[in-house]
């Protein structure tokens, strides 16, 4: 008989971590290039109410580049409240919000403490300003909102090299993929926003197939291309055409003004994706 009590996961396999032998340096395999359009983002996978004990909670699965049916990026969220603040505290008109995102030790190549690191707080700060701009914080006077994101498995292809790719630009990806299960969560937990707000990162690449020539792309993966100069990761609400979160990151030229135009309306694109992503998803929730 099944338990109807477990919610399963996408079928799909994934691949264990392979470490590399440092005797060994000849053996180095290297990622296809892209194979997908430039405008277009990996399948996703995104389903809510997957933690009884929390008022809120959702999971998502970004597809791995370049293997169908395998996922990459595993998140888990979830949101604790509102609830009152303890007596002792000071008044607050507005809900008290409380992001914390943590890697799990075995999610990245490198094996992660069990302490927040600077980068984990850094996704934290991002994470809750992207939040913010998105909540009706005056409807909970003196309440507080706990929101916890768990990374299951990074943004990381376990059987490239260590040389290839880079964590800077991972966490662009990772960024993105709390933003909008975040959100599903806030949503499964009823707590009222202006919209939803879900992620998307855009890249501007070079690859030697182009003849060095650099393009702009969303949803970027490091193994699959030669050089990622810069991304921007944007946190938009596409009911109100607002963003509430813009992080870059790169080498650019400061006069290039065009550049971070296209890559920030870029971004918004990568998150319009996304955000059909979550739509669909709370739909179902609430049909």
């Amino acid at each position: 008989m099944a338990d109807r009590r477990r919610i399963n996961g996408p079928p799909g396999a994934t691949i264990p971590p392979i470490y590399e032998d440092a005797s060994d340096k000849s053996v180095v395999t290297r990622q296809p290039p892209r194979s997908r359009p430039a405008n277009a983002i990996r399948q996703t996978y995104l389903k809510t109410g997957v933690t009884p004990s929390a008022s809120g909670s959702a999971y998502l699965e970004v597809e791995m580049a370049g293997k169908p049916g395998v996922s990459g990026l595993k998140l888990s969220c979830t949101v604790h409240g509102p609830r009152s603040l303890p007596r002792s505290s000071l008044f607050s008109p507005h809900i008290i919000l409380s992001t914390h995102v943590k890697f799990a030790p075995f999610a990245t190549k490198q094996r992660r403490g069990y302490l927040r690191d600077p980068t984990e707080r850094d996704l934290g700060s991002h994470l809750e300003a992207a939040l913010r701009g998105a909540i009706i914080a005056d409807r909970w006077p003196k309440s507080g909102v706990d929101i916890i994101v768990s990374i299951i498995e990074g943004d990381q292809d376990r059987e490239t090299s260590r040389q290839q790719g880079d964590e800077a630009w991972d966490m662009m990806n990772t960024l993105s993929g709390c933003i909008t299960v975040a959100s599903a969560a806030l949503a499964d937990a009823g707590i009222d926003c202006v919209d939803t707000v879900a992620g998307g990162v855009a890249a501007l690449v070079r690859d030697d197939a182009d003849n060095g020539k650099p393009k702009i792309v969303i949803d970027p993966v490091p193994s699959e291309h030669d050089k990622i100069e810069a991304a921007c990761c944007v946190a938009y609400l596409p009911t109100r055409d607002e963003i509430t979160n813009l992080w870059f990151k790169g080498d650019m030229p400061d006069d290039d003004m065009a550049t971070y135009m296209e890559l920030v309306q870029q971004g918004i694109q990568a998150s319009k994706h996304a955000n059909r992503v979550l739509v669909q998803c709370i739909g179902e929730t609430v049909g």
